[in-house]
């Protein structure tokens, strides 16, 4: 096995049993609710996410912070220390400054120890998008590759990283500035729900809408079909926001469609869930384009 660290932060949305199994390090992203900040641990020692999204639908708010310079800088230092080399997958720098935040650590540390291998990845990616692309380097690291060459590999295909998402409540998306307030309320009424995915450039966008929850969550899956590379033999990843059985009716319909048997369900965590809400539903998987 290649001896370098991965190092991803909490936008990836592993639970600490996965993170542990594939051994990958998280670095905790921030939230703040009722002037209180939270850090979003893979294990979720601060706040279940249960509780968090039971407190959006009672109508709190939720901002979120990057993982800045000195974060990283306290978290990757003592490993360079200890002689480690460590790849770096960061949030995608559509959504976040956490990847510019990770390049200007890197930046400081790689002049500081120039004996050690230091590399950062805007993965483009978001929620367990993110996750499944540190999966897969957590795999190549596994079968023996060098650090240089695990990084090639996933900057050769994080754009094959497919995200399909919807949500259940525009009001959010609406606070987020996704869709404009009147949007919002007819598509409310009249039970409109949005498909979107995360793009080239690694933004959330809307790439279409149907009418009813069933609709949404099977549009995630048709939109699979189109572009998912060896369907039958894919890992799939599923995060949901506190709507497990909503999830497991997409995880049904790819199991039922595809034969895929390899499929993990986890949250969707209160940095991304902040600004899609409860109900949202996100299937990632690795197609010909996203």
């Amino acid at each position: 096995m290649s001896d370098f660290v991965i190092l991803t932060d909490s936008s990836a949305d592993l639970s600490a049993e996965l993170a542990a199994q594939i051994g990958v390090q998280v670095l905790p992203l921030s939230f703040i609710m009722d002037d209180h900040t939270y850090y979003n641990y893979p294990d979720n020692r601060e706040m279940d996410p249960h509780r968090f999204y039971e407190r959006l639908r009672g109508g709190k708010l939720a901002t979120t912070n990057a993982v800045n310079v000195a974060q990283y800088t306290e978290a990757l230092e003592p490993l360079l220390q200890a002689g480690k080399d460590v790849l770096i997958l960061a949030f995608s720098s559509g959504l976040s400054t956490t990847y510019n935040s990770s390049r200007l650590a890197v930046e400081e540390l790689s002049t500081k120890y120039p004996d050690r291998k230091l590399y950062t990845v805007d993965t483009l990616c978001a929620s367990l998008g993110q996750g499944l692309l540190v999966w897969y380097a957590a795999r190549e690291r596994d079968k023996g590759h060098s650090i240089a060459e695990v990084r090639d590999w996933i900057e050769e295909r994080k754009l094959n990283l497919c995200h399909q998402f919807t949500v259940d409540d525009l009001h959010f998306l609406k606070r987020g500035g996704r869709i404009s307030a009147a949007t919002a309320v007819v598509g409310s009424m009249l039970q409109i729900k949005p498909v979107l995915h995360v793009d080239n450039e690694g933004h959330l966008i809307n790439i279409g809408k149907v009418r009813g929850r069933h609709a949404s969550l099977k549009a995630l899956v048709d939109r699979m079909e189109e572009t998912a590379i060896d369907s039958g033999s894919l890992t799939v990843f599923i995060s949901h926001g506190d709507c497990l059985e909503d999830a497991e009716t997409v995880a049904g319909m790819v199991k039922k469609r595809f034969g895929v048997q390899d499929i993990y369900i986890n949250y969707v965590g209160p940095v991304i869930g902040a600004h899609s809400g409860p109900g949202t539903v996100a299937l990632f998987y690795m197609g010909t384009e996203r």
